[in-house]
């Protein structure tokens, strides 16, 4: 009877060492899980926006916003926030970017968020589109392209304004509403101050606060011949692309649709930009 229940023992501390090792093996074989790109993105301060179609242009805005039609993306990266001062500040202090310009009517008094106690956290104004391509490189990132921005503010159901279709105001965007500038401000607002006027895709302020500097030189016919697939805009032109409305704009420049251009060495303090990152 002893021999037996010793046999039963060793027998079952075989079998228990057979299977950490059968598991030990199945673990080893198992591939590491990768973080998602939601999570590489969130680290990176962007969000993702899936490859896939969506509608761009409009049938109610001006002709350069038209013809409507599906364009398909590739899955893109972008910034969640408008690149703020104290983030430019970072590349301007080792020497990788240049100051925001400042003088003039443009870029001149209060409105200039540069150097101003407490707007640290508030976007960057008065750079040009130069300036935006050389801190999105330094970052890792790029400017988006103009179909890429619209595609991260509306999603792909071709909305009005981020949010939807309700008229835009001070509860979702920095803007000049009923002849509030700014909201009553008469500047931008940090850059998380309005939540509800979020994106589909979770990105803030795509309408409202500044207009953004996208990578795409302007045409106003260009709807009607570029690809419709991952359109990267016209091959020549003097003008940028510039998306979003501003802090001086009603409520009908800040559809997600709307576009307008200016030449890319000008800087005002109702425009600056995000970055966005492809996939690597």
């Amino acid at each position: 009877m002893v021999q037996s229940k010793v046999w039963l023992v060793v027998m079952c501390v075989l079998a228990l060492v057979a299977s950490v090792g059968v598991a030990s093996s199945q673990d080893k074989a198992k591939p590491k899980v990768k973080a998602s790109s939601k999570d590489k993105a969130k680290k990176l301060g962007m969000v993702v926006v899936p490859a896939g179609e969506f509608i761009r242009g409009s049938e109610k805005g001006h002709p350069a916003e038209k013809p409507v039609k599906k364009i398909y993306l590739d899955e893109f990266w972008i910034d969640i926030y408008e690149v703020t001062v104290d983030e430019y500040f970072r590349c301007v202090k080792v020497g990788n970017c240049e100051r925001p310009k400042e003088g003039g009517p443009a870029c001149s008094g209060n409105v200039v968020n540069w150097e101003k106690k407490g707007r640290g956290n508030h976007p960057i104004n008065c750079v040009t589109a130069f300036n935006a391509e050389v801190f999105c490189k330094w970052a890792g990132k790029r400017l988006p392209t103009e179909a890429e921005w619209e595609k991260a503010a509306r999603g792909t159901d071709g909305r009005t304004y981020p949010w939807g279709e309700a008229k835009a105001d001070c509860n979702r965007a920095v803007m000049n509403d009923g002849g509030l500038l700014g909201c009553g401000e008469l500047s931008t607002w940090p850059v998380e101050s309005k939540p509800s006027g979020v994106s589909p895709y979770g990105a803030h302020n795509m309408a409202g606060n500044v207009s953004e500097w996208t990578a795409d030189r302007y045409d106003s016919k260009y709807y009607s011949t570029s690809p419709a697939r991952n359109p990267q805009g016209p091959k020549s032109g003097v003008t940028r692309v510039i998306r979003g409305g501003c802090w001086f704009d009603f409520a009908s420049n800040l559809r997600s649709a709307e576009r307008i251009s200016d030449g890319p060495s000008n800087a005002y303090d109702v425009l600056g930009f995000r970055c966005a990152r492809s996939l690597d």
